[in-house]
């Protein structure tokens, strides 16, 4: 749920924690959580907190599933249902600190409960595959996103594909826009649009997004692409957060479909190799090679680039480049961040105008193999 705080005065927001009873902060200001009652404290991956507006502070309250079996425990036991949310302010001049409480109250997350995402999975049909792999020209397998919910509304949203060689999305990009400040909701970068999506969540808690036409997905180019879930800020009056109340703004801002977590991608590939490459287990396929394909004629006045598909566990890469006849022609150890590499222009005089043979070996820190690509052969258009 996205929580407005304000006006600060050279204060800091430092922590957050969940309890069952409050008591006085003297001498600090507000209430504070009673030690002997702490549910749990605000994880730092769940920490979405920021400034915003006039000297106001946003905060999305995201509770752990080990904060809510507290709570209902404590209910068990014959507590209050309600429990808090505390925030601790400092005070940068060497005032006093200042505690702020939101109290929550135990639902079944139906209706009256604000509309907030609390999981979501992108799962492909082919369920075998942890990567897609799809022939150029070809559609990739179709998917759907598994969507776990509080509350109701309408849930509404797009699908974007990040293409190969664009700068791929930050943890900010991939928030929804309900969980972001509204300063900073036209900021997130936007990528090329393939569907849309509004749709009724009633007040089950779980529904599936059907992804958007697979024949709609680009697949021209051999690379690696990222199919995004984008969901918009719903217009849910549970959600909503009022800067108006501390003075802090000038409307109010929808908070609904917020979530204290980025949303998750699919990685589908582009390759020659295409589907060939799933009939076996990842761990034991070669590393992945995009350009030139096997065969390929290069440009007699254009450079050799190859270029290859990350490994996870490679510390470098070794290109090995070699004649027709197999004796060795160039050796280059490449940093694990590199995806391609370009060949110098005396390579084509030491082959002699020839076909060359390429692959590209994934090591470790102590140069052993980790994982080795097939050869290919590449020559030179006359």
């Amino acid at each position: 749920m996205l929580l407005t705080f304000g006006p600060l005065r050279g204060q800091q927001a430092v922590d957050a924690t969940w309890c069952g009873r409050l008591v006085s902060a003297v001498p600090d200001r507000g209430l504070r959580c009673d030690p002997a009652a702490i549910f749990g404290r605000l994880p730092l991956r769940y920490d979405r907190s920021r400034a915003s507006g006039e000297g106001g502070f946003t905060d999305v309250m995201s509770i752990p599933a080990s904060v809510a079996r507290r709570a209902y425990q404590a209910a068990e036991r014959g507590e209050r249902s309600s429990f808090f949310y505390v925030r601790r302010f400092v005070n940068a001049a060497g005032g006093p600190d200042e505690y702020v409480a939101v109290t929550c109250r135990l639902t079944g997350g139906g209706a009256r409960s604000p509309l907030s995402l609390t999981d979501v999975q992108l799962l492909s049909d082919d369920a075998a595959a942890p990567v897609l792999w799809v022939r150029p020209g070809a559609a990739p397998a179709s998917f759907n996103a598994d969507v776990t919910y509080t509350g109701t509304g309408r849930l509404a949203g797009r699908w974007e594909v990040v293409l190969p060689g664009e700068e791929l999305p930050t943890e900010a990009d991939l928030l929804t826009e309900g969980s972001l400040p509204l300063e900073q909701r036209g900021l997130q970068r936007r990528y090329r649009q393939v569907e849309r999506f509004n749709l009724f969540l009633p007040p089950t808690g779980r529904i599936t997004i059907p992804g958007p036409d697979p024949q709609r997905l680009p697949t021209d180019a051999e690379g690696a692409y990222l199919v995004l879930l984008r969901v918009e800020a719903a217009d849910d009056k549970e959600g909503d957060t009022d800067p108006r109340a501390v003075g802090v703004g000038d409307r109010v801002v929808h908070g609904g479909a917020a979530a204290g977590f980025p949303m998750p991608v699919l990685r589908y590939v582009v390759s020659q190799a295409g589907e060939a490459a799933t009939s076996v287990p990842r761990a034991a396929r070669e590393l992945a090679l995009l350009r030139p394909a096997d065969g390929a004629a290069v440009a007699a006045d254009s450079t050799l680039r190859v270029s290859w598909l990350p490994e996870r566990t490679a510390a470098a890469y070794r290109v090995e480049l070699a004649g027709g006849d197999g004796v060795s022609l160039l050796r280059a150890v490449l940093p694990a961040s590199a995806v391609a590499y370009d060949a110098p222009p005396w390579l084509r005089e030491r082959a002699n105008g020839g076909a060359v043979r390429w692959r590209v070996l994934a090591i470790d820190a102590t140069g052993r193999e980790v994982r080795a690509s097939e050869w290919r052969s590449v020559s030179w258009a006359p």
